[in-house]
């Protein structure tokens, strides 16, 4: 239920320290960068949740990073 619209409709939005889970999609410009880098960070927290970190620093210990050389997603069409 880490979607924005369940956290919406369930815990009064998405918290400022948390970001919504999904897909990105390229948009207009809706608002200041600040709510973007928000989501990024939300991500970043996420991830060190998932994998037991509790640090950037610890997430070279607790995952193995694997170079990806094409990356697509054709559900909202090419650019």
């Amino acid at each position: 239920m880490s979607s924005k619209s369940a956290m919406d409709k369930h815990s009064g939005g998405v918290a400022g320290y948390r970001a919504a889970e999904g897909k990105t999609v390229l948009i207009p410009f809706r608002g200041p960068v600040e709510n973007t880098i928000q989501d990024v960070l939300g991500g970043v927290r996420s991830t060190c949740t998932y994998v037991g970190a509790a640090s950037l620093k610890e997430l070279t210990k607790r995952t193995t990073f694997i170079r990806v050389q094409e990356q697509e997603n054709n559900v909202f069409g090419k650019e």
